[in-house]
């Protein structure tokens, strides 16, 4: 999906329609604007992280075993290349943190469930304070992310993977 190596706002009708062979009008009728196309790649790409991150981890036990399947996944999902340019929720976040409307309020709605998982399964894994752990594991990882991406290194996701696998480590359950 573009939206990871040009943005969102790179999705249009035109470049749609080039992409797809199908005539702008043809997707204007499916669609109706170029808001509801982005709204879609949204909704496309937290379909995919369902099924590519999330399915597998639903497999473990809750708390300390399935965040460390939840971040070997995740490592293992950027390593696939699923998304050219990286994460998804790490690339749109950026692009869309201060705007406002309906693509924003759908890329804000992926960052919370991300969250949500994080701090539920800390919960489960007795921390003391799952918003706070959230957000180191968020930040290793989404670092991890943003430094692969820019300097082509993988070494600089294995870096924030053991760092997020650390955070994981120190918590009572695991």
């Amino acid at each position: 999906m573009i939206a990871t190596t040009h943005g969102l706002d790179s999705i249009t009708v035109g470049a749609l329609a080039t992409a797809t062979g199908v005539s702008k009008s043809g997707i204007l009728t499916v669609f109706g604007n170029r808001e509801a196309i982005q709204v879609a790649a949204v909704a496309e790409a937290r379909h995919i992280y369902r099924e590519t991150v999330l399915a597998k981890v639903y497999e473990v036990a809750p708390g300390a075993p399935r965040l460390r399947a939840f971040i070997d996944t995740w490592t293992d999902y950027l390593l696939a290349g699923v998304f050219r340019g990286g994460c998804f929720i790490a690339a749109t976040t950026a692009e869309y943190g201060r705007r406002d409307g309906p693509v924003a309020d759908e890329v804000r709605r992926l960052k919370r469930g991300w969250l949500t998982f994080l701090e539920t399964e800390l919960t489960a894994a007795g921390s003391p304070n799952p918003a706070v752990d959230a957000f180191k594991i968020d930040a290793f990882l989404n670092g991890g992310n943003t430094r692969r991406e820019l300097f082509a290194d993988d070494t600089e996701l294995v870096c924030a993977k053991d760092l997020a696998l650390g955070v994981v480590g120190q918590l009572p359950g695991a």
